[in-house]
């Protein structure tokens, strides 16, 4: 689907983590949310500095709400019997913005290429399956000016609106500005309400564009 399309994307609320043994080998996965390659970098180091005694960190994440990043390393392992497992399991799971990274404490028996694979990919399936996964939904900014008076009367309504998230309430020399993030099928309501409750002397501005988490309520 072309970015400009994708409305909603799958990613994680938080790290988590899973350790699994297979053969008396032991398969430590780390999965963590990710928004940028230096990020996910960043959590791989961060993985290896804790566990330096181990033979391999073995590694995939995938970024962008479109999935079009996507980079996976076997570190060391026989090519293809790790990261590309792993790599397969965030992308069968549908997340994006994610990273992977599964440190093996070898156990002294060989597991093949089949056994490595089923290992590697079980690892990040038994840590995704610990993790709580988030939707993330893109919102047309707007920033609302509207006088003192009618100020809180039009923040409580806009409050009230179906996809319609308030983030930021300044108060200015000359009013408040209201900063808010709408689903784009809600952005003529915004515009209706705040023309009404103000008798179209408030403004509805565009802002840049974001992406909401969206909790239970929304």
């Amino acid at each position: 689907m072309p970015l400009s399309q994708l409305r909603r994307y799958v990613t994680l609320a938080a790290p988590a983590a899973a350790e699994t043994e297979v053969r008396r080998s032991r398969f430590l996965c780390d999965v963590a949310p990710a928004s940028t390659e230096d990020g996910a970098r960043a959590f791989v180091d961060e993985v290896r500095s804790r566990s330096r005694d181990a033979r391999h960190h073995c590694t995939a994440f995938v970024l962008g709400p479109d999935g079009a990043t996507a980079r996976s390393n076997d570190d060391g392992e026989p090519s293809g019997t790790a990261g590309a497992p792993m790599l397969d399991v965030l992308r069968g799971r549908g997340l994006t913005d994610v990273v992977a990274v599964v440190t093996r404490w070898f156990g002294g028996t060989l597991l093949g290429t089949g056994g490595l694979i089923r290992a590697y990919g079980d690892a990040v399936t038994a840590a995704l399956d610990t993790a709580t996964p988030v939707v993330r939904e893109l919102r047309k900014g707007r920033v609302v000016d509207v006088d003192h008076a009618v100020g809180p009367r039009v923040e409580h309504a806009l409050r009230g609106l179906a996809g319609v998230a308030v983030g930021d309430v300044e108060y200015l020399a000359t009013g408040m500005r209201l900063h808010l993030a709408a689903v784009p099928e809600a952005v003529g309501e915004v515009d209706r309400t705040v023309a009404t409750l103000t008798s179209g002397v408030g403004r509805v501005n565009p802002a840049e564009s974001s992406w909401v988490e969206l909790r239970g309520d929304d």
